[in-house]
Formats: structure tokens, sequence, C-alpha cells
């Protein structure tokens, strides 16, 4: 193990789960293998061994977390003078559990009044595993100055300068609203009131501009990271569940209690909005299901003393419980709710993975990377792609190719929500083909504001401009105006002939389309790339632990041995772009030469095609699939292969095949699948699922500008 990290909380508050998780993220983007060890557990209510920061990394990665020991044990052996038992008990669980990491991530006790040996236990604790340490501390009311003292004080508690203990700090919550009570439910009145005050990360930095102690972190405040689902809300409050709609997913960012007349609060019917009002108020039911009908998506309706909707006007209301508004019941009274959102934990639930992966990345994002390089350099050990990485890979390669992206399916909410995010985080720079005012309602309706750097293009002011050139591409078919014309209202068409004609680099398409509709016209326009026998496909499949690359599971339904070599080195240089070491396995039922037959046959021929045509790449086969990547099986059935265990692309035989094993794979290990990348275009074109989510379409997207970048 090359380095240890521990992350020290400078008081309660800081957000040092958030911290530990973020950092942890940093490193895998950076290929470096890492594990995590909380030697002693934060105080949980009813649950004695259980940590927050331990139960949440269980559950959102594939790490193995040791066991942390019990407050109650820590404190038992130091009352009793054996200090020295309990850092023996830590040093070994943590060498179990950590020892084959490039770099291990400690977390430290966060100092309160029910431990107040806090800090002297964490320094012995970072001397027992020889851990540098990093201070991880909250701006809170502090002015930079006193912060910047509070920081030196805790550095000179940890053996000050000389000591070189101490490599630095992280900064979390910069300008988080000063006003925020210190209470449970801080963070939530506090993002629902909106911050009064800020303090800038430029004022802090610039005052540790001359410190010994160098900021290695500075996470700006983020009122969207700590926005609960309508879910928390409700089992805060043991509510009766009215309507359950899309209670599990609808996140609030407001509340607003409705005591006043309706239009003095209709403006607050918002997007995210939780609505609390007496459950005898069928004017602002009414009303937040209306605007429900209307596309607002309402975080919750909450109803207050006991008071249930009444029949005709739940009847009246059915049309907007079904479009997924929750609707929940107390029985305290209004004044009694508000109380009792003061209490609410605004911390992370372990359950909630879409807000940890949120967390991750923002806090992963905000770390110096120059830091976090660095953390790795020593290690000999080989680094394998994790699926993290391989995200952050794919995005930064987008960003520095600076590609113009269009997709045809301009008014689709995934697709409209996935082109903002391009845009804002630089990916891409996205084309929405559609009407203007439906795309701008369709985001309204999602609570999004359009950016200039999405851009909308018409198509009805658009098509007439491609008539002719798409009559010209395909003269040799005898196309028509009228019939060119007619074939221009596709907007997937439009798209094509837009990349045709070098006004876009990519197309990404299939949200609503099927394959077809998103393959064929690039056929007809686009063509296949100088060189390329064939067009296929690959998809790259997420691991826990590694990203593999599939292909051809969505083109070629039964390619011959020609056919089948091309893909293998279409694959092999896709996997090769996008920063995975290839070791092609060419898949059968068989395994070297122990089976025979037509299909065997085909895929020995295959290889021995690629290799001569490739003598660069490391491909094998046949392969049975567990002997191509499983170490045991292969030292079995194929003991001399240079693939056999270790493989990193894996082409099927047939679509048959790969397009079962693909699904198989992804549905049965939980796991996410990004594709199919088609190869062998002209210009790069790329196909979705019609199940995509916004996260698949928005590295689809990354995917195509990366394609468009490669082929200049």
């Amino acid at each position: 193990m090359s380095r240890t990290i521990m992350l020290v909380p400078i008081g309660a508050g800081v957000g040092i789960t958030s911290v530990s998780l973020g950092t942890l993220r940093a490193l895998e983007r950076n290929g470096v293998s890492v594990s995590f060890y909380k030697p002693i557990a934060e105080t949980v209510k009813h649950e004695k061994n259980r940590d927050r920061s331990n139960e949440i990394l269980r559950q959102a990665s594939n790490l193995k977390v040791p066991e942390s020991f019990s407050m109650h044990h820590a404190e038992s052996l130091i009352g009793r003078g054996d200090l020295s038992d309990l850092l023996e008990e830590i040093l070994a669980r943590f060498n179990t559990g950590a020892n084959q990491a490039d770099v291990a991530i400690i977390e430290g006790l966060v100092p309160n009044a029910e431990n107040q040996f806090a800090n002297q236990l964490n320094f012995q604790i970072a001397k027992t595993l020889d851990a540098e340490i990093v201070l991880v501390v909250c701006p809170n009311l502090d002015s930079p100055q006193q912060l910047k003292d509070r920081l030196e004080v805790a550095m000179a508690t940890f053996g000050g300068s000389q000591s070189g203990r101490v490599v630095g700090c992280i900064v979390n919550k910069v300008g988080a609203p000063s006003q925020l009570p210190d209470t449970p439910g801080a963070d939530i009145t506090g993002v629902f009131d909106g911050p009064k005050a800020h303090r800038g990360s430029l004022e802090i930095l610039s005052l540790f501009g001359k410190s010994p102690l160098p900021i290695i972190g500075c996470i700006p405040w983020n009122a969207d990271l700590v926005a609960p689902r309508a879910k928390d809300l409700a089992d805060h409050f043991h509510a009766e569940i009215i309507n359950y709609g899309e209670l599990d997913s609808r996140r609030l960012h407001s509340v607003t209690f409705c005591s006043r007349s309706l239009g003095n609060m209709i403006y607050r019917f918002e997007p995210g909005s939780m609505l609390v009002s007496s459950g005898d108020r069928p004017d602002v039911i009414v009303a937040a299901c209306l605007a429900a009908m209307n596309g607002v998506k309402i975080g919750c309706l909450l109803l207050t003393g006991g008071f249930y909707i009444e029949p005709m006007v739940r009847k009246l209301c059915a049309p907007a419980m079904e479009t997924g508004l929750p609707v929940i019941l107390v029985n305290s009274n209004t004044w009694q709710t508000a109380l009792q959102l003061q209490s609410f934990n605004t911390e992370t639930p372990s359950d909630d993975h879409d807000r940890i992966e949120r967390v991750q990345d923002f806090i992963a994002g905000h770390l110096d990377n120059h830091w976090v390089e660095s953390l790795g350099r020593d290690s000999n050990r080989p680094k394998r792609l994790s699926p993290p990485a391989f995200r952050f890979h794919l995005t930064e390669l987008a960003r520095r190719a600076n590609k113009r992206i269009v997709l045809p399916e301009g008014d689709e909410p995934r697709t409209v929500k996935a082109a903002l995010a391009c845009a804002e985080r630089g990916i891409a720079r996205p084309v929405l083909l559609g009407d203007p005012k439906e795309i701008y309602r369709v985001a309204e309706q999602q609570g999004l504001t359009l950016s200039d750097k999405v851009e909308i293009i018409d198509p009805k002011t658009a098509r007439n401009k491609y008539v002719e050139p798409m009559v010209k591409l395909r003269k040799n078919k005898g196309l028509t105006d009228i019939v060119a014309k007619e074939q221009l209202e596709d907007n997937v068409v439009l798209g094509t002939m837009m990349l045709a004609e070098g006004e876009v680099d990519g197309l990404v398409s299939g949200a609503v389309h099927t394959t077809a509709n998103t393959i064929r016209p690039a056929l007809q326009l686009i063509k296949t790339a100088p060189g390329a026998s064939l067009v296929s496909s690959v998809f790259f499949m997420l691991l826990p632990d590694q990203v593999l690359v599939y292909g051809d599971c969505a083109i070629n339904p039964d390619p011959n041995a020609q056919e089948l070599a091309d893909i293998a080195i279409q694959s092999a240089d896709s996997a090769c772009a996008f920063g995975i070491e290839p070791r092609v396995a060419m898949i059968s039922y068989s395994t070297g030469t122990s089976g025979s037959g037509s299909d065997v046959d085909k895929v020995r021929e295959a290889t021995k095609l690629a290799k001569s045509k490739r003598p660069d790449l490391v491909i094998d086969g046949p392969l049975q699939y567990d002997a191509a990547i499983m170490e045991n099986v292969a030292k079995k059935k194929a003991p001399d292969s240079p693939v056999a265990g270790r493989a990193t692309v894996f082409i099927f035989p047939d679509l048959n095949t790969g397009n079962t094993t693909y699904k198989a794979v992804q549905r049965s290990a939980e796991l996410i699948s990004i594709g199919p990348m088609l190869q062998g275009m002209r210009k790069p074109v790329n196909d979705l699922s019609r199940g995509a989510l916004v996260d698949d379409i928005i590295y689809t997207i990354a995917l195509t500008a990366i394609q468009a970048g490669q082929l200049k």
C-alpha cells in the first residue's frame, strides 16, 4: 500500500461522510485502487455498531468496508487505560481490510459533546496507521481570519507544521447560508428560505495564499445536494400515503405553508415545492392538482389535521394523481407540522443512491486534481479502469473535443434534460430539433431553464435547405424533390442531413425511435468510413470494478468469418480509444481445439484473419465466456492463452448470442451499460435504448463527441 490519508473533521457538521465519498470518487476517476476504513463508529440511536459512512459505501460501491469498533467498546478500553489495546485492534482490522489498495482513506471521529476525546484519539490513530492527515472544516459563521486561526490551532493539535503529519485541509460548504440555525433541520430550512449571505471561495483561498497549510479542496455550498425525496419527509412524519405517485423520486427544494388565500401563494406552486395545507382546504388541493395536470411537478402535497380529501374532490383530482403527484396525510395541525419539520435530519439516507452519486461527483470535482494524482504516483500496481473512472474519462475527452451534436428528438423530456446537462458541463454543444415553444414548455415542466448554450432549431424553417443536397446524395437511387421533402419531415432524416453537410459533428437518437429509424438514414446518407467493410456496434459494460467491451450486440445478425474479424478489430480500436487496454476474446461454445462444427469453425477462422490483419492486437479464440473472464477457469482450459482470464473485449459469434448475453449480464448483475456505439460510420451516429435514462443519453452524447474528435 502506497499512501494512507486520514480525513479528520474539525467540529460537527462539516460533512465528513460526503467529503470521504467525494475523495474516494476522485481517486477512482484517476484509476487508483482505494480502500476505506472508519475505525470508530459514530453513535447512532438504536444501532450501536452501524455507521452512516460504512452503510452508504457498502450499498453504493464495491468496496469491502471493514467493520468499525463501537463507541462503547472504544470508551471502555480508554476508560480502563487500555488505549494501546484499542490501537492494536484498529491496526489489525485495518491491515486485514485495506492492505491491497494504492490509497487507503481513513475517516476520523467527529468531535462533539459526547466524545470530547475525539481529537486526541484521531491523532493516535493517525500515528498508529502512519497516515497523512487532511483536516476537514466548515466555515460556519466564522470570518476567513477566524477560520484560519481555528485551523492553525487544530494543526497544532496534530503535531504542528514541524511534524509534516498534516498535509492540507478541505473547506466544505463554502458560501452556505450564514443564517442557518444550529438544528438538525438547519440545512433544509436554509434551502427553503434561500441563502441570504455567502462567503465566496476566492475570499477563503486568498486568505490561505501564504498559509503553510495547503487547501486541497474548496467545496461550495450546493442546495440541490441536500434536497430530500418526498419519501424521506413522509417517513419523517410517519405520514399516511393518500397517493403514492412518484414519492420515491420527487425531490423537495422549497416548502409553502398554504395558509393565505390562493391568489397570494399560487406563485409558489412550482416544481419541487412541498405544499403544506390543512386537509379541509379543497381550493388548495384542486389548485395543486390543476398545476400537476399542466405539467408542473409539485414535489409533494402534505395535508394536515387528519382531514381526508372529500370523495367528490378526490374523484375530480384523479387525473392529477395519475401524473405522479405524491399526496400524504398527517394528524398534526399545520403549526405542529412546521415545528416537527425543524427536527428533520437532512443527512443523505444510505438508500438514496441518486443523491449519493451526485454528492460524490460534486465533491470530487472540487478537489485539487494535482493532489489527487499525486496520491497514486508511487504505486507500481496495474491500474484497472473502474466505472467512475471510465465515466469521468468520457466527459473529460468529450470536453476537449468540444463537438456540436444534433438531437432529433428535441422535445423529448429526457433528451432536453440531457442536452442542458451536457451544455452546462461542457460535454458537447447540443442542438435540439423541434418546435421551440414545445421544447421550452417541456423544460419548464421539469423545472429547467434552458441557457443559450443549448441551440434549438425549428425543423419547419430548416427542412427546405436540405432538399437539394439530399437529392444530390441519393441521385443514383432516383430520389426526387417531392420524396426528399417527405422524408425530411422525419427529424432523424433532417438531423442526418445536417451531419452529412458538416453542420454538426454527430447525431444521437433512439429515445423514442427504433434502432432502424436511427441507423437507416445514416447508412443511406452518411455511409461507411473509408476502409470499413461494415458497420458494427459495441456496448461498454460497467462492472463493479472494471469496464468491459461487448461487440457486436446490436447490428449484424450472423456475420461471416471475415465480418467477425472486422468487428473484432473495430471493437479493439474502440476500446483503446476510450482508455481500455484491448485483450480480445473471440467467444464460442468451445475453447481452443476442444470442439468442432460450423459455428466454432467460423470463430476459429475469424481469429486467424483478425490476427493476420492486426498482429499488434492481443486476440485469441475460440474461447468460452468463463475461460475468457475467470482466471481459475482459464488456467485449466487455456493455460497458454494471452487473453484467457483477463479479456477486456468480448466478440460474440452472432447477434442472437451477443444481444442475449449483454442483456442477461446487465439485468442480472444490475449494472450500467453504455451503448450501442456504432463503429465503421464515416461520421458518428449513435442509437439509444427507448428505456434510456438521462445519464445514458449524456454519456452517449459524450461518446459521440469523442468519436467525432477522433475522426480528425
